[in-house]
């Protein structure tokens, strides 16, 4: 007869129990490790990843090498490449105190300055430079310096201080680079440009710098013979490209690579920055056209001394000149050349010039200005002037300075 023994049901109970738990213990287990190994080799990759992450931070990734080799082209680089190699340095080279510099006979010379020019033109076995007439004034000796250090001895072919422009000419075996000229007159105020020279001496050849066109006509007084009184007015392109002493008679170039101005000066006072002035190429072109040709520039002669009426006392106007009272603008004639054109018209010391042609005279710049701008030699200009206080008119043949 069998019976239930309470005592076995519950071990029975206790054992499945066990083996239950034991049993769900390991798939949890083996289910843990099935999960925990692949994650333990993400983790390893992971990592690997980060620690090869640190280890190339160092070394040149495939994008930082692209960086480190760019080739960058743009408008500008393009433009140095086609003009910079046309730029060259200028050194004016003049004779100094021999006791001063001992016995040796090299030494009685010495750079007096250095400045930039433009090779424009390769003629005959010459290469034509233009520069100003200030960095090549009172030199005994010329040397140019090209954009690969070769130096070569240069000869003044003529200059023309009213523009501040002269020609230089040097054997033309060495000279690669030819400059473009482009139209100064298209020139549009902020178009950008670039300045091409040697600040400050040859130390910073081949200078690069960018500015825009800030103003177009501008005029500034110059004073030629340093008198203190305005002979003539300059009419230049305003620009904020950098331009320092040593960038006179440099390249300012457009986005063509095309020179559209030479380099001239720039407004050096304290509450002044970024004025820099160079002449438009359009009126450089003519200057050195005669320069080439006649060694100077040829224009229309007039053969008087002039000064302003505003310069002279009100007292020398009314007892002198016997001007009107109501005449306070003109040109007094100071004095008349013999066998001049004006000599030949009848022109005469104390006459005041206050009309040419239909253009109103109201001092001495306005008459070059009109005479060199607007008639050539062997033009006809009508003359309207005072003599004791009686307005006349007489009409002048202009003449070269050579006749």
């Amino acid at each position: 007869m069998g019976y239930y023994d309470q005592n076995d049901e519950n071990q029975n109970k206790r054992k499945r129990g066990y083996t239950g738990y034991f049993l769900a213990g390991l798939g949890g287990v083996i289910i843990g490790a099935l999960l925990i190994l692949p994650g333990s080799g993400l983790l390893n990759n992971d990592d690997n990843e980060i620690t090869t992450g640190k280890s190339t931070e160092n070394e040149p990734t495939e994008q930082s090498q692209q960086n480190l080799t760019l080739d960058v082209t743009s408008a500008v680089t393009n433009a140095v490449d086609k003009a910079s190699d046309a730029v060259v340095g200028i050194t004016n080279i003049q004779e100094t105190n021999f006791w001063s510099q001992g016995t040796n006979a090299e030494d009685s010379s010495a750079e007096a300055g250095t400045g930039s020019g433009v090779v424009y033109k390769k003629d005959g076995g010459k290469a034509y430079i233009v520069t100003n007439n200030h960095v090549i004034e009172g030199a005994n000796e010329l040397e140019v310096t090209l954009s690969d250090g070769t130096k070569l001895p240069a000869e003044l072919q003529g200059s023309d201080p009213w523009t501040d422009l002269a020609v230089i000419v040097v054997n033309g075996d060495k000279i690669k680079t030819i400059a473009e000229f482009g139209k100064s007159g298209k020139l549009k105020p902020g178009e950008p440009v670039i300045a091409i020279g040697n600040p400050l001496g040859l130390q910073f050849s081949g200078s690069i710098t960018q500015g825009i066109i800030s103003g177009l006509e501008r005029t500034i007084e110059v004073d030629i013979n340093e008198d203190g009184q305005v002979d003539w007015n300059a009419e230049v392109i305003q620009t904020d490209a950098a331009i320092n002493p040593g960038n006179s008679g440099g390249a300012l170039v457009n986005m063509s690579g095309q020179v559209i101005g030479i380099n001239s000066m720039k407004i050096a006072e304290n509450a002044v920055e970024g004025i820099g002035l160079s002449i438009p190429i359009d009126s450089v072109i003519p200057i050195i056209n005669d320069i080439e040709e006649f060694g100077e520039v040829k224009r229309a002669f007039l053969g008087v001394n002039l000064a302003s009426v505003e310069e002279i006392s009100q007292y020398h106007q009314q007892n002198t000149l016997k001007l009107p009272r109501k005449v306070t603008f003109g040109v007094a004639i100071t004095g008349v050349q013999s066998n001049s054109p004006a000599s030949k018209a009848g022109l005469k010391e104390f006459d005041v010039i206050v009309g040419m042609d239909n253009e109103k005279i109201h001092d001495v710049v306005e008459l070059r200005k009109y005479l060199y701008n607007e008639k050539k030699i062997g033009d006809k200009v009508k003359i309207i002037y005072y003599r004791d206080g009686k307005k006349e008119t007489t009409e002048v043949k202009l003449s070269s300075s050579e006749i």
